[in-house]
């Protein structure tokens, strides 16, 4: 992560009750750019899709965990999302539309599609065998004073 005006991390099993605990922390971290609804909500959209991934696809045959980063400079939020699993062996065919190493009829294949339409950046960095890290960023042009945190 860059220098920051503020960060936070969190570390928690790649379980999917998390997730929302995932996308809710980090749309009160974001608040504090007094960002709108729809901003909170595209940044809470792009975490859930996120964290998903590294959940289903990240541990198929065993437990792990997901670490959650995040970071504000100026009116730019930054986040990471790292999974320690089996990693994306071609990212470039990951992120096509409909594209899925899931169950295809419990999965649409749209993950990194969602991220990219609600957010200004998505990186994606994975080692087969040793993890997937998705860094996301957005740039907050409203500065609403009526920021209002709705899980």
């Amino acid at each position: 992560m860059q220098t920051t005006d503020n960060y936070m991390e969190l570390t928690f099993p790649a379980h999917s009750q998390n997730e929302a605990f995932a996308r809710v922390c980090a749309a009160a971290f974001a608040a504090r750019l007094d960002c709108t609804i729809d901003e909170l909500t595209d940044i809470k959209t792009a975490i859930s899709e996120a964290v998903t991934n590294a959940i289903v696809h990240a541990y198929p045959a065993r437990s792990g965990k997901v670490l959650l980063r995040g970071s504000i400079n100026g009116n730019t939020v930054r986040f990471e999302i790292q999974d320690f699993g089996c990693g994306i062996e071609n990212i470039e065919q990951a992120m096509q539309p409909f594209f899925s190493t899931g169950n295809s009829a419990e999965r649409s294949g749209m993950g990194f599609t969602v991220m990219q339409s609600f957010m200004d950046t998505v990186a994606v960095h994975s080692q087969p065998g040793q993890g997937t890290v998705v860094r996301l960023e957005k740039t907050i042009l409203s500065q609403n004073t009526e920021c209002l945190i709705h899980a």
